[in-house]
């Protein structure tokens, strides 16, 4: 099922280095990998020895409508195979090998894999076991290492959380990352004159009301209350909606309204309508007819 943000008529980015998981053991990782993986337009996937029948109910919920992702994996028996055809791979962890491989950072390794990949080369990361993480053989196939700058008291990541940050860097790199969208303004911006007329306004009702004290001090207390609504920047909706708190504060609550009933009116019960007369009372003895 598609999650919230989920909007198949809009384009979607594609492409970006193969994401490749060593020997994932839960398929509900493998699907939020993939969640991660489509929501910043990375679309190759391969899995190295992937536990058991991993592509199950579970795996295509976690992935919420990223099931496109998880049709299109490929499975390897082992991870030389898997990387075979790239010229440049990366190897995610977060402890120190002492392998003597360059360390870098998400943002670093995301502009120097696009820079290679607009070069024509092929480019992977790798991501480990859900427990223990990648090998040191694993590790000594790849170029660079990268890790993330996390709480160094608490560095372990979910197989997902780490795709999802490599993915953002990525996107950034490629210089996708635009906002989706921009805050929208429903009014205009209220007129000079318009915020004159509202300060006059409340000024006056202020004065009558003995805000203004000491009266020396009127001009000061006039200009930071005008100063602090114009670092509002009112829009017309902003003067309209003060001006009425105001306006209501002064005079007081309106009048309730009441509603006015359509169709005839009703006619009390036991009574006749106008305009037709009293029934002709009984004689003792009259008896009304079967």
């Amino acid at each position: 099922m598609p999650g919230a943000g989920t909007d198949h008529t809009r384009p979607s980015l594609s492409g970006g280095p193969a994401v490749i998981l060593v020997e994932p053991q839960l398929g509900e990782n493998i699907g939020m990998a993939a969640r991660a993986m489509a929501n910043f337009g990375l679309t190759e996937m391969r899995l190295v020895r992937p536990r058991g029948n991993w592509l199950h109910q579970k795996t295509q919920a976690a992935a919420a409508g990223a099931t496109f992702i998880l049709d299109q994996a490929q499975v390897f028996p082992d991870l030389r195979s898997a990387i075979a055809d790239l010229h440049w791979l990366m190897a995610t962890t977060a402890r120190e090998r002492g392998q003597g491989k360059p360390v870098l950072g998400p943002a670093e390794a995301s502009a120097e894999t696009v820079r290679r990949m607009a070069a024509g080369q092929k480019a992977g990361i790798l991501f480990g076991r859900e427990r223990t993480g990648l090998e040191n053989d694993d590790i000594a196939l790849a170029d660079v290492i990268v890790t993330y700058p996390v709480n160094p008291a608490y560095a372990s990541l979910n197989l997902s959380q780490a795709v999802l940050l490599m993915g953002y860097a990525l996107m950034t790199a490629r210089g996708e990352a635009a906002l989706p969208f921009e805050a929208k303004t429903r009014w205009g911006p209220a007129t000079r004159d318009m915020v004159l007329s509202f300060f006059d306004y409340l000024e006056g009702e202020l004065e009558r009301r003995g805000f203004f004290r000491p009266p020396h001090k009127k001009p000061v207390m006039s200009r930071n209350l005008r100063n602090m609504f114009h670092r509002m920047q009112l829009s017309e909706q902003d003067v309209r909606t003060w001006r009425g708190m105001v306006v209501r504060l002064v005079e007081g609550p309106r009048e309730p309204q009441t509603k006015k009933r359509k169709g005839p009116k009703q006619t009390p019960k036991g009574t006749r309508p106008a305009g037709q007369g009293a029934a002709p009372a009984r004689g003792p003895d009259e008896v009304t007819g079967d």
